[in-house]
Order: C-alpha cells, then sequence, then structure tokens
C-alpha cells in the first residue's frame, strides 16, 4: 500500500495538473504496485483539498459500467467519482474546452434522489423508489494525466482513471425530468451528434442491463464505510456512449426522443 505522504503528494500531482491545465504521467507509472484502495485512497484526498476550496459535493459519477468499457480498460467492475457543484452546466451552455484536458463527452441517465438510499443489496426497485426523477445527462470527461506517456508510450490504466476522480470534469443535465417508474429506462437512450453528424447511439441497458444497477453497485460500495446517497444529490449513472472528443468549435447534441435534448457547445 501506498504511504500517506505518496497519496497525498499525488492528489497534489492531479490537482495541479487540472488548475494548471498541464497533465502529468500516469500515476501508475511511478508508483510500482498501486492497487485500486490506494487509487481511491488518492482520489479521497484530492477530493478533500476541493472541498477545502469550498467546493461542494452535488453527487457522484459511475463510470465503467458497459462492458464494451470493462474489456477496453481490462476491469470487470465499475468505478466512481465525486461531483461537484463547480463542475455543473446547464443546458446550451458554452464551455471553454481549453478548461479541460483531452475533453470528451458521453451520454446516459442521472438519478436524483429523494430519499437517503443505503445497502448492500438494493434492487432496482429499490432504486427507483428512493428517486425524485431521472433525467437525460451529458457528462464531460478530462484525463489529468496523459492517457498515453509521451516520452515512454505508457498507457494509463483504470487505478490511473480511479485517481483521477473517474475522469470527471463537470456534467449537464437536461430538463425534463422522468418518473423512472413509468418510463423504461432501459429501452430508452440518445442519438449523440458532433457538429451536426451522429457519432454515437446507445440505449440506458448497455448500464448492467439498466441504468439503476449502476446507483445499486456504488450504494454497495459505500455501504462498507457507513455512507449512503443523500436526498438531492445527482448521480449519473453510467455512459451507454462512447467518449467522443471535443474541441474549441465542436458542437454537441443529445437527442434522447421524447425525453428532451441536451445541448452544449464548446469555445
Amino acid at each position: 500500500m501506498l504511504t500517506s505522504e505518496q497519496i497525498l503528494l499525488a492528489a497534489k500531482q492531479l490537482d495541479d495538473a487540472e488548475k494548471n491545465k498541464q497533465p502529468i504521467k500516469p500515476l501508475t507509472l511511478g508508483l510500482k504496485g498501486i492497487d485500486m484502495d490506494d487509487a481511491y485512497a488518492i482520489q479521497k484526498a484530492w477530493v478533500e483539498m476541493k472541498q477545502a476550496r469550498g467546493d461542494d459535493i452535488t453527487g457522484y459519477k459511475i463510470g465503467l459500467t458497459s462492458r464494451a468499457m470493462q474489456q477496453a480498460m481490462d476491469i470487470d467492475t465499475p468505478d466512481f467519482g465525486v461531483l461537484f457543484e463547480s463542475m455543473r452546466f446547464v443546458n446550451g451552455s458554452t464551455i471553454k474546452a481549453d478548461d479541460f484536458l483531452d475533453p470528451r463527452i458521453e451520454a446516459e441517465f442521472a438519478f436524483v434522489m429523494k430519499n437517503r438510499l443505503f445497502g448492500e443489496d438494493l434492487s432496482v426497485d429499490a432504486v427507483l423508489d428512493a428517486t425524485d426523477y431521472a433525467v437525460p445527462a451529458l457528462e464531460l470527461i478530462s484525463a489529468r494525466s496523459y492517457r498515453v506517456d509521451p516520452d515512454s508510450g505508457y498507457t494509463r490504466n483504470v487505478f490511473d482513471t480511479i485517481a483521477d476522480n473517474a475522469a470527471s470534469a463537470g456534467y449537464i443535465l437536461g430538463e425534463e425530468p422522468i418518473d423512472p417508474n413509468e418510463v423504461d429506462l432501459r429501452w430508452s437512450g440518445a442519438l449523440l451528434y458532433a457538429d451536426g453528424i451522429i457519432e454515437e447511439t446507445g440505449l440506458g441497458a448497455a448500464v448492467m442491463d439498466h441504468p439503476a444497477r449502476g446507483i445499486s453497485w456504488v450504494c454497495k460500495r459505500f455501504a462498507q464505510y457507513g455512507v449512503g446517497l443523500e436526498p438531492g444529490q445527482t448521480v449519473l449513472s453510467g455512459s451507454f456512449t462512447r467518449p467522443v472528443p471535443v474541441s474549441s468549435g465542436t458542437q454537441i447534441r443529445a437527442d434522447y426522443g421524447p425525453l428532451g435534448d441536451i445541448s452544449v457547445a464548446f469555445c
């Protein structure tokens, strides 16, 4: 396991990379033997730095929920990161692309909680019962460490991603709340366009057969620490599309059909 000094140093390196807009080498390139617990410890230390600066936690994001993404990262379990108030953008926003490192967009569903949700073995129905509403969402992801180190060619792995707050950098919610007991989210999805060209399509079922299973997974992860999801928190349940790269000038639109549209422009 990493020492507390190594954990704090790694968290500071990620924090500086984000603030200075300059990616660092993958942490696992220098920290040999890092494991998942170490990666989450680094993430936690970085989260605490942000909180100390007054940034409030608004919820969580769940990643690597689709089989395609798990196979790409050579892992068989999802991961999670923390959402902050500073990461929230409104539908129709214009976002400065250069504020983010290697920015990409994913389409998914968000759940907004109405009741505390806690437990190690929660059913889909239990998740839905604790949900105030679901809503279409886009997640903006960013890599504060190089995906491929330019000097060595080393590719960052899932522990790098977890330490990097699961690559989370921003989120945009749609404006039409969904009653998840009335709409089958397994068969709901989106057409994701970049500059008017369709780049990705997907259905909610790609997320562990139901987006609510992503919520159940994160609750199981938290339960061992006595932590649950709280009323009012937003949880991104996991992408059902691949990440689409964006840059200055990119126009993104996610068409969720009868569930509404989300648009965002990058300058």
